[in-house]
């Protein structure tokens, strides 16, 4: 375990083994250091402390027990991602996973049941298939067709860990299994970049929750991403839904109109005006027309976004982990110290948290 986190550690920093050993203080070899990872040895405390302090990752994430790997991981990407930058990302879920479980076992929380027990599949055929299995997890999950109010609140609710991250530039977001040691239950992970807005990190959420439903593609006509994109727009904005809203069949949309959908659902206008054309309301000639003119811009620049402040943007932050951990402050299970350094928190005003404002 101890080999294969210094090894991400390592690829994260961009260093060989050679470089790493130049800027180790106390000064280590390569040698030992690839025996480090090979797992025939073990470093002493100070090495330990050095590497870290190096590597710039938590002696939790070096000495980590209870994540084994992330397998099935799937990212939000753009193009160009270097493996860097896969690595790093993957050290910084590692890092959050170890933290949220650590909190989860001092506080004795039973794991939850699968939320995708029978819905799960290898491979769909095509994009209809993909939104039919958006509607039957909403059926499942008894959401109705009305908008998610929170994506993030709905997932955790669930018991997928969300976490928000700031991933590389080249990544919206990730989702994968979490597989732990000692025979226990495999974890639902999804991260979201603190980067994007609030209907970027929506879509993300929907995005990757196609993933842990939809294996992959069992057609080459059908990309995987847009079966996963089909997957978040059906589940964001139910076919039904948004017809009943707006009519069956239009020859176009205002910008009010379309600016008061993509607030209502939570998505972005590009998001909303492809919608509009999968479903029919919109004929496929007046969605290109539209991104070849008036929304030639949307993909880049998002129109009248929804602000972080607003109620939507409010409920798309993360919210379980942070409660559990004051959580466990209440019941005296850790250190203000300790809390301070799950929560990323000057010590100062975690103590505020926990006894209140003073009187001067």
């Amino acid at each position: 375990m101890f080999g294969q986190r210094l090894r991400m550690a390592r690829k994260k920093a961009g260093l060989s083994m050679r470089e790493l050993a130049k800027c180790m203080s106390p000064s280590v070899s390569p040698q030992a250091i690839s025996k480090y990872e090979a797992g025939k040895m073990m470093p002493s405390s100070s090495v330990l402390v050095g590497l870290g302090q190096t590597l710039n990752v938590s002696l939790d994430f070096l000495m980590g027990g209870q994540v084994e790997t992330l397998e099935a991981v799937e990212f939000r990407k753009h193009s160009r991602t270097s493996a860097k930058d896969r690595v790093r990302a993957e050290v910084l879920v590692t890092e959050q996973i170890e933290n949220y479980l650590a909190v989860e076992r001092i506080l004795d929380l039973e794991p939850a049941p699968d939320p995708f027990d029978g819905l799960r599949t290898d491979k769909v055929q095509s994009l209809e298939e993909a939104e039919a299995l958006a509607i039957q997890l909403r059926e499942r999950w008894r959401l109705g067709l009305d908008p998610i109010p929170s994506m993030t609140g709905l997932l955790e609710s669930k018991g997928i860990k969300v976490i928000a991250e700031d991933l590389p530039k080249r990544f919206d977001g990730l989702a994968c299994t979490v597989k732990l040691v000692g025979g226990q239950p495999d974890a639902d992970a999804v991260v979201v970049s603190s980067r994007a807005n609030v209907e970027r990190r929506r879509f993300t959420l929907a995005h990757e929750l196609g993933h842990r439903v939809i294996g992959g593609s069992a057609s080459p006509s059908l990309k995987p991403e847009d079966a996963m994109h089909r997957f978040a727009a059906a589940f964001l904005v139910p076919a039904d839904h948004l017809r009943a809203q707006v009519g069956r069949s239009r020859s176009g949309f205002t910008f009010n109109e379309l600016s008061r959908l993509k607030r209502f659902y939570g998505v972005s206008a590009a998001a909303m005006l492809i919608r509009l054309g999968d479903v029919g309301v919109l004929a496929k000639s007046r969605v290109a027309h539209g991104f070849r003119t008036y929304a030639r811009t949307w993909r880049r620049r998002e129109p009248d976004p929804i602000g972080e402040n607003t109620v939507l943007g409010a409920f798309e932050k993360p919210q379980r982990f942070e409660n559990l951990v004051w959580r466990g402050l209440g019941e005296r299970l850790f250190s203000t110290l300790r809390a301070a350094q799950l929560l990323g928190r000057p010590v100062h005003e975690v103590e505020r948290g926990v006894g209140g404002p003073h009187e001067q």
